[in-house]
């Protein structure tokens, strides 16, 4: 059919030029995938193709996973969006607000005004911010001496704020500490609920936090831009697999065929491959603004070995419901208001169209995020599927 052309031709032509070294997609609707495919290497060079089943590292697409897990205990009553966080973890009662570092470089601490919620965890409205994007937390973690978060220590999650809960929108480390509330409440690993009542009721097979010898013989290596454009195989890249805990804002393995399974289940109110996965009711909570007046800002990185500055469609307002962006007005690519959305570190990216009932997900494994090459790929390929709708595909 004339979508699955265009597509083929999109991706196929991105490898042939050198522009990504692998990618892979799918596009699905509330019945089943209707585009799925992948061009190029795992490795560049490596001569191993990239197919839908390849296993990638999807990073913050782990958030929305986690999302799904912790409205299944609000469901059940076993966590509260709007009670104090610190219920259930007294370091969250504990936190201070960074307001800046004295003439001996010691942090100027206040008390919050307020308390985080879950709901503030859930919508990155909670004063949390990430290292990679904001300078203060590196400074707090090199003066710490705190590992990177990559290490999977705790400790590295004891940062203090930047603002009042509630009072503004920054991407963080909110969805790690959301994690560990479920874990606080289950007595499980995040990773073993989300086996239990997410990736094996969607049957998700190839999704989790750890690699099993079949898994990883079917992953997909990560690669680093350097400076002259080109592109860097980092076969030893790896997320640790014995961590203290399981990251709920990244860390999981996936391929785009399980992730779209997941769309979809969001896409059909919450039911996937036979299962009731979430309430119809939470999973539209789960699709609208959660935060108010707050919105979406730029991220101005400060690694860019790791990410180049990213905001998705400038101009466009964008709110955040439970782990979801959404964005408030029509996309350039043809999205419509009301969609959501978000990516991986990795250049792995996702969109949700409830009222079109449609979702794509688009996998590469390069670094830094939002790559000059990756990202536009992603966004001429999610283009290309509105215009093939709109041709009447």
């Amino acid at each position: 059919m004339a979508m699955r052309k265009s597509l083929d031709t999109l991706l196929g032509d991105a490898v042939a030029r050198g522009d990504v070294p692998g990618v892979a997609a799918v596009v699905t609707d509330r019945d089943g995938a209707i585009y799925e495919s992948g061009f190029g290497e795992r490795a560049l060079g490596g001569g191993t193709a990239m197919t839908p089943d390849t296993v990638v590292w999807i990073a913050s697409m782990t958030k929305a996973v986690t999302g799904v897990a912790v409205m299944q205990l609000v469901e059940q009553g076993k966590l509260s969006l709007d009670a104090p966080a610190s219920d259930v973890i007294p370091y969250l009662g504990e936190v201070q607000v960074l307001e800046g570092f004295d003439d001996a470089g010691e942090p100027m601490m206040r008390p919050p005004v307020g308390q985080i919620t879950l709901r503030h965890l859930l919508t990155h409205s909670s004063g949390f911010g990430y290292e990679t994007w904001h300078r203060p937390v590196q400074r707090y973690y090199d003066m710490k001496g705190f590992p990177p978060r990559a290490a999977g220590k705790k400790v590295s999650l004891q940062t203090p704020l930047m603002f009042d809960p509630g009072t503004r929108w920054e991407y963080s480390i909110s969805i790690d500490w959301a994690g560990l509330m479920l874990e606080a409440v289950t007595g499980q690993r995040l990773g073993d609920y989300m086996r239990e009542n997410i990736l094996d009721p969607l049957g998700m097979a190839s999704t989790g936090y750890k690699l099993t010898d079949a898994l990883r013989a079917r992953r997909a290596t990560v690669h680093q831009r350097v400076d002259d454009g080109t592109l860097q195989p980092l076969p030893t890249f790896e997320v640790v697999q014995d961590p203290e805990f399981e990251a709920g804002g990244g860390g999981l393995y996936s391929t785009v065929g399980d992730y779209a399974a997941f769309a979809r289940m969001i896409l059909n109110k919450g039911k996937g491959n036979g299962n009731q996965i979430l309430k119809p009711e939470t999973v539209e909570m789960m699709s609208v603004n959660q935060m108010g007046d707050c919105r979406v800002v730029e991220l101005k990185s400060y690694d860019s070995k790791r990410s180049l500055d990213a905001e998705f469609f400038p101009g466009v307002p964008k709110t955040w419901g439970l782990t979801f962006m959404i964005n408030e007005q029509d996309a350039p690519t043809g999205r419509p208001a009301g969609s959501l959305a978000w990516a991986g570190l990795g250049n792995s990216y996702y969109w949700i169209d409830p009222k079109n009932g449609i979702a794509g997900v688009y996998a590469t494994q390069i670094l830094p995020f939002v790559d000059v090459k990756s990202l536009p790929l992603y966004l001429e390929f999610e283009t290309a599927v509105y215009k093939s709708f709109g041709d009447g595909e």
